[in-house]
């Protein structure tokens, strides 16, 4: 369990995919948290004063550090809490290749999947906000096209799934073994949308008995401890306390960044999103923190992944 000092709040809605991934992640680890729910769609108010704009779900906060990005996430949560571990194999690489899949193309491809089945169902501003955040300035197309190629989409989803009954195929607990990882968290979200937001996800995922165990044993971990707490108390923490990263940027990195010189952060993709502005605190290969200061929640340092996001200088 978490001591006070490490008290993880997550800003999150419980409708959230890739909120439920790092809910399973809490599970594996058995750790504590508390959880400030947010809107499912703009404005964030309470959210964005802490990010400096990013508006996306989820956000781990801890005291005056804010990780945007499960990636970030679950990098952070290893970091501060070693064991149990989410890489019980050697071939921790590996994993985090794989997760670029199941958090890029295959949750997109869900997503399009959920969302073209939906079609005139799905309410106008949720569809609007999701696909311009996913699928561009042509969302509407976009949507439409999903719906018009579901048994397409259906077949491209099912062959992952296929791989991941295969790989349960021997009678293993979960994705590498005995022992839950970082992975089965990635892939089981993508399992818990298509089951959970789809209506023919159940029929289709029966299909996969393996995989089908593996949730099972997911499901049994449950999410950790969690207790409730409003933005503004979240708010309060962030101005009370102040980060504890690291200073510095790695050698050879290659936008020659230096502490203290001032960057835009945004998603590389072109979600229509707002990009966040600070001075460098910490760069290296995985991490880029920024500092940024404002009279509603002080001083705090914002933390995203390298990988996706793009780092403009001035």
């Amino acid at each position: 369990m978490n001591n006070t000092a490490d008290e993880i709040i997550f800003h999150n809605y419980p409708q959230s995919p890739v909120a439920e991934k790092v809910r399973v992640a809490f599970g594996i680890k058995g750790l504590g948290w508390r959880n400030v729910e947010i809107p499912r769609i703009p404005p964030k108010p309470m959210l964005t004063a802490l990010t400096g704009g990013y508006r996306r779900t989820p956000v781990m906060q801890i005291g005056a550090d804010i990780y945007c990005d499960s990636q970030c996430i679950i990098r952070e949560l290893e970091r501060r809490w070693p064991a149990p571990t989410f890489m019980p194999i050697s071939e921790a690489g590996l994993m985090w290749c794989l997760s670029r899949f199941t958090d890029g193309e295959l949750f997109k491809l869900a997503l399009k999947l959920v969302l073209g089945a939906a079609g005139d169902d799905l309410p106008k501003d949720f569809a609007e906000d999701r696909g311009r955040l996913y699928l561009g300035e042509d969302w509407a197309d976009g949507l439409k096209r999903a719906n018009e190629q579901l048994p397409h989409l259906v077949a491209q989803i099912r062959a992952p799934l296929s791989w991941v009954n295969a790989q349960l195929a021997d009678g293993r607990a979960f994705l590498l073994g005995s022992d839950p990882a970082a992975i089965d968290a990635q892939m089981y979200h993508i399992v818990w949308f298509i089951r959970g937001r789809w209506s023919g996800g159940p029929a289709m995922l029966s299909e996969f008995p393996d995989l089908v165990r593996w949730e099972e044993n997911l499901r049994a971990i449950g999410h950790g401890t969690s207790s409730d707490m409003s933005a503004e108390d979240a708010i309060t923490q962030a101005k009370d306390r102040a980060s504890v990263s690291d200073t510095g940027v790695a050698a050879n990195d290659p936008q020659g960044l230096k502490v203290g010189d001032l960057v835009t952060i945004s998603p590389d993709v072109d979600g229509g999103e707002q990009p966040v502005d600070g001075t460098i605190r910490f760069a290296d290969t995985h991490t880029i923190a920024i500092e940024r200061s404002s009279d509603d929640v002080g001083t705090v340092c914002v933390h995203f992944p390298r990988a996706g996001y793009r780092v403009t200088l001035g």
